[in-house]
Formats: structure tokens, sequence, C-alpha cells
């Protein structure tokens, strides 16, 4: 007789979790980055464990809300502020006479955790803005440039009531944007023309890129069609990408961040396909 062998598998959940300072309140999260695909936006899960003697005829509250910071915190004098907050989700979380449906991650916490913990779900907008962060120099202070976004639970009497640090819990989470292949079959394209004076005619310039979307590292292909009507001759054309900011009311171009220059003659109804490539490389300011 062969000894009979029983093999368990165990399988570890990685879960986040945080405490307010008064001991009184505990988050856990499974995940702290969601996913955009387009489509759908994955959903802001977990559960939540307050001391019911501390909480007796207070709720609990939670709510998403997204930063945009479009200017440094040190230049912020005599009351002007670089920066805009959007409450993205506010509700109640318990007590709700509503019974929320659980994932499989909450199902397992509750079970893990007792029937004390409360499971709760916000579902980000489509149209929220990615989380992003720009790198700050060696001189800057203060909270970084870009779109941040802040989980916060809290024990108030009602919503409008400012939440207190001492029994509130705030964790920070990103909105990823994914992007899924095959999606996006449309290529960007655009057509000017020019008159000049004194000669009849136009240039006609049109432009397409292979796609729409790229990646750190790709290349970027960029066919040009010049088509001349006039009885000017074209000789040299340029080839520019400009970083759009779009951080105040006005969209401002920064600095050419990459160009390219080619010599041809282009006279009288004469087609001219000229192809480009560039690689994108990643910032690092």
């Amino acid at each position: 007789m062969f000894p009979l062998l029983w093999l368990v598998c165990v399988v570890a959940i990685k879960v986040f979790k945080k405490t307010a300072p008064n001991g009184k309140l505990t988050v856990y999260l499974g995940k702290r980055d969601f996913g955009d695909y387009g489509d759908s936006v994955e959903p802001v899960e977990g559960v939540v464990i307050v001391d019911s003697d501390y909480l007796k005829d207070r709720k609990v509250y939670g709510q998403v809300v997204t930063t945009f910071r479009y200017g440094r915190e040190e230049d912020e004098v005599m009351g002007l502020q670089f920066s805009r907050q959007l409450y993205l989700a506010l509700d109640q979380i318990y007590p709700t006479d509503q019974t929320p449906e659980k994932s499989q991650l909450q199902d397992k916490l509750v079970r893990k955790l007792g029937d004390s913990a409360i499971p709760f779900t916000f579902d980000l907008p489509e149209n929220a803005p990615p989380s992003v962060t720009l790198q700050p120099g060696t001189d800057d202070q203060g909270s970084p440039l870009g779109v941040e976004y802040e989980l916060k639970l809290f024990v108030a009497d009602s919503k409008e009531e400012k939440p207190h640090r001492r029994n509130s819990v705030s964790m920070a989470i990103r909105k990823l944007q994914y992007y899924q292949p095959g999606s996006l079959t449309r290529q960007p394209s655009t057509v000017v023309s020019k008159g000049f004076v004194l000669s009849p005619g136009k240039l006609q310039l049109e432009v397409t890129l292979d796609k729409e979307y790229y990646f750190h590292g790709d290349k970027i292909a960029v066919q040009m069609v010049a088509t001349n009507h006039s009885k000017k001759t074209i000789r040299k054309a340029r080839l520019c990408f400009d970083n759009i900011d779009f951080s105040f009311e006005k969209p401002s171009p920064s600095t050419c961040k990459a160009q390219n220059s080619l010599q041809f003659t282009c006279p009288k109804f004469i087609f001219q396909c000229i192809f480009f490539r560039f690689t994108k490389k990643k910032d690092t300011h």
C-alpha cells in the first residue's frame, strides 16, 4: 500500500490596508491601480471595518476625489491656487438599505475579516482623465504637477460635513488607461492649402500618420503629399513635432521635440510623397 498524499494549494491575495489615526476605521483594498479599457472602467472595490461603539448614530461615507495640479505649490501666494479638485463619487457606505453585490475579492475579505466588514464599490466615470504625474525638477518642492486620484472614507453625521483627519482614511489610487490592439483603426490626416500674392493657384499639403497612438520607442511614420497648382517651385519641406500643453485655458505649444528637413523639387502639377521616421523617446523631465 502506497501512502496517500494530500496536496494543499494555498493562494495568497495581496491586500492594501490602512487605518485611521484613532484606530476606529480600517480600509482594505485589493489593488490601487484601476484600468480604463475604453469601453469600461474597473470599479474601486474594497471593504471597511468600523468600531460600532465609536460609530453610534453616525454614518460612514466614501468619496473619490481627483486633483489636477497645473502649477507649482510654492508659487501659490495671496490666495492664488494652481490646482483644481473634482469629486467623482460620494456615497453613504453604512448604514444602507441596499444590499450591494460582492465581488469575489470582497467575498473572501468578508469571510476572512468577519461579518463586521462592510463592502463598498465606486464606479469611476469613463471620461475621467487618467493618472499623470510630471517628474519634478531638482529645485521643485511640494506636490508634483499632474492628475492624482484619492479614495477617502470617513465617519460623519452627514455627507456635507467636513471630514476630520483623526477619523478618516485616505488612500492614493491610480486610473490607468490601456490600449486595446485593433480597436483603433483611424489614421490621422489633415489637409492645408496656401495661396501666393500676385500668383494664381495654390499649394496643397496633405499629411497622414500611420496610426493614432504611439508608445515609447515606436517609429512615427509620416506620409506627406504636396500638390502644387501654382507657378512656384517648392524646394524644401520641414516637418516638426510639437508638445502641446493643455494645462491652461489656451493650448500653448512648447519647443519642437523632433524635426527633419528634406530637399526636393515640386514644380507645377507634380505629386511628391515623402516619408519621415522618428523614434519617440521617453521624456525624462
